[in-house]
């Protein structure tokens, strides 16, 4: 019966690989497929079926490292694993369906074929999840620790003048490792005044509004300035509906009138210099 199934498979490999298309295409959500062309689509979707192929035919080693290289391709992509569990379903009942049709499997031997091909999928299902999650917990890993690299530095622009530019998202995590670079960075470059940026954040919540104020006072308590700049008008109407209070807070529409601001307070202004002739 093996034998049976991995004939089938290969003899009816383009009529397969079509129907899995259309099928997953109807079946899963369409967002999982927007990321890619359609070409791409019918290429990764061709690699899928011939992962599931080739390991009929390849040692264990050969197909691990194939199975390797497809999850982390498809992470990429952002299929979710619903998505690959799908299918693997899918492809089960194409090939049940095909085979039924061909009269290879019947009433007689349809319990020796599920019980074959369940042989095959499951340890196949389980070798893909795990790879999968492997590759998404690795891929998950690294992002977080480039955002923790890149997040949040506080730069020195002038003396006893920092900025510190917040882009993305702001969840709990992060807030603590901004208040940690906060007070270490004016510390260190010996700040009076403090420009958080928001420039770059795209929401601005009650949970992030929260932490802001709170790093605002922590660097009070240091002995220096805290300025919030970069507030966009649609910024501000949401502080505005949430009742956010910012009294305590310095705040300005850019940077630059922030900084404007920040060498008035440190007793400094900007001079235009005209050029001699």
């Amino acid at each position: 019966m093996r034998k049976l199934i991995f004939n089938y498979v290969q003899t009816h490999k383009g009529e397969i690989l079509n129907d899995w298309i259309e099928q997953m295409r109807q079946q899963a959500d369409e967002r999982t497929f927007t990321a890619m062309s359609p070409q791409m689509f019918t290429k990764t979707s061709s690699e899928f079926i011939e992962l599931l192929i080739s390991n009929f035919t390849e040692t264990e080693r050969e197909f691990q490292a194939k199975l390797t290289g497809f999850a982390e391709k498809i992470v990429k992509f952002g299929w979710p694993l619903n998505v690959v569990t799908l299918g693997l379903q899918t492809f089960r009942q194409i090939v049940s369906d095909g085979m039924r049709k061909d009269g290879l499997v019947d009433r007689d031997n349809f319990m020796e074929f599920v019980t074959e091909f369940d042989h095959w999928m499951f340890p196949l299902n389980d070798a893909i999840i795990a790879s999968y999650t492997n590759t998404w917990e690795r891929t998950v890993s690294l992002q977080k620790i480039a955002l923790q690299e890149l997040s949040a530095p506080l730069i020195p622009v002038f003396e006893k003048i920092s900025v510190m530019p917040l882009i993305g998202t702001i969840d709990t995590e992060r807030a603590k490792l901004i208040m940690e670079n906060l007070l270490n960075g004016v510390v260190t470059h010996r700040s009076e005044v403090v420009l958080i940026d928001i420039t770059g954040v795209p929401v601005v919540d009650t949970m992030v509004a929260h932490h802001i104020i709170q790093a605002a006072d922590a660097v009070r308590l240091v002995g220096a300035k805290c300025m919030l700049v970069g507030i966009r008008p649609e910024i501000a109407q949401t502080i505005v509906t949430l009742g956010i209070n910012l009294d305590q807070i310095v705040t300005t529409s850019t940077l630059k009138k922030g900084i404007e601001e920040a060498l008035e307070m440190t007793e400094r202004k900007i001079i235009e210099v005209e050029e001699k002739r």
